[in-house]
């Protein structure tokens, strides 16, 4: 049997649904298009995996690969809906290990995702054999997996596939797709897209459960999602300690001032004095009597 003419092929082809649609109501809107371009979501990696080549837009003159965002949100919305099909939140684990000398970005979005999704957790350090070794006191069979990125989380993704569990990945243009199921490409080596993308994540989730609305926004601010580094922290609530302090002082010292000058002068006491030297010099009610007398010739 022979393959179809080129006619009758583009002809059927021209018939097929396109899967790329989506309903409106899921479509990218303009203010998340803004919040990815801000966050830097779009920036990909100076390497490319060969099969990450249908998520790059272009290259730019630095080498660096520009991810398309219109493919990010249509994997994004996939996966909300595949963890909206999960009916008990526990039987889905977001990992996101952290490697010695890089800052653990995902660590606090996976939190704020465990809150509010009421989802399981791993961050920092993977115990091996948790998804297969049954002597572990840690193990569980998870659902659904969701990663943050496949270079260091390589030991769940693998893990995963022994147990045959589908794999969510946030995935950088250089990042191998070996045993992933759902890949969204996204920038996974800045704090504020890697905050973002599970941000949106959890709100597509929640407005697929209907727990929020799509007509107003989301009442929870990306700002929660951030990472924020320990050090820096501390270092923000010094200086916020010692601007109360100093606005405390400076504060204390104005009044101080004020009593100051009160205490060295009493304006009512003045003010009167000065009224009464008036009335002692002369009598306004006299003067103009008199002046007004030899006027009128009485």
């Amino acid at each position: 049997r022979g393959a179809l003419p080129i006619h009758l092929t583009s002809s059927l082809e021209s018939t097929l649904p396109d899967m790329s649609q989506v309903p409106p109501v899921l479509n990218l809107t303009e203010d998340d298009l803004k919040l990815m371009l801000a966050a830097g979501v779009h920036i990909g990696s100076e390497n490319l995996n060969a099969l990450n080549s249908r998520y790059v837009f272009k290259r730019n003159e630095q080498g660096i690969h520009i991810i398309n965002l219109q493919k990010t949100w249509e994997k994004l919305q996939l996966a909300a809906r595949v963890l909206v099909a999960i009916e008990n939140p526990k039987d889905i684990v977001a990992v996101g290990l952290s490697v010695a000398g890089a800052p653990p970005y995902s660590q606090r979005a996976i939190m704020k995702s465990t809150r509010y999704l009421g989802i399981r957790n791993i961050v920092g350090r993977y115990t091996p054999g948790t998804f297969t070794n049954q002597s572990q006191p840690t193990y569980f069979e998870p659902r659904c997996v969701v990663v943050s990125d496949p270079i260091k989380d390589h030991q769940p993704i693998t893990e995963a596939s022994y147990m045959n569990v589908p794999v969510i990945a946030f995935v950088n243009t250089n990042a191998p797709l070996r045993g992933i199921d759902i890949a969204i490409p996204c920038n996974t080596q800045g704090k504020l897209s890697v905050a973002l993308m599970y941000y949106l994540l959890c709100r597509e989730v929640l407005r697929l459960r209907d727990a929020v609305s799509r007509e107003t926004p989301w009442e929870v601010m990306v700002d929660m999602f951030v990472y924020r580094d320990p050090e820096e922290a501390e270092k923000q609530e010094q200086q916020a300690k010692e601007q109360a302090e100093y606005n405390a002082q400076l504060a204390g010292a104005e009044g101080e001032e004020w009593v100051e000058q009160g205490t060295a002068g009493d304006w009512a006491g003045e003010s009167q004095a000065d009224w009464d030297e008036s009335a002692q010099t002369g009598n306004w009610g006299e003067e103009g009597e008199a002046a007004a007398a030899p006027e009128g010739g009485w």
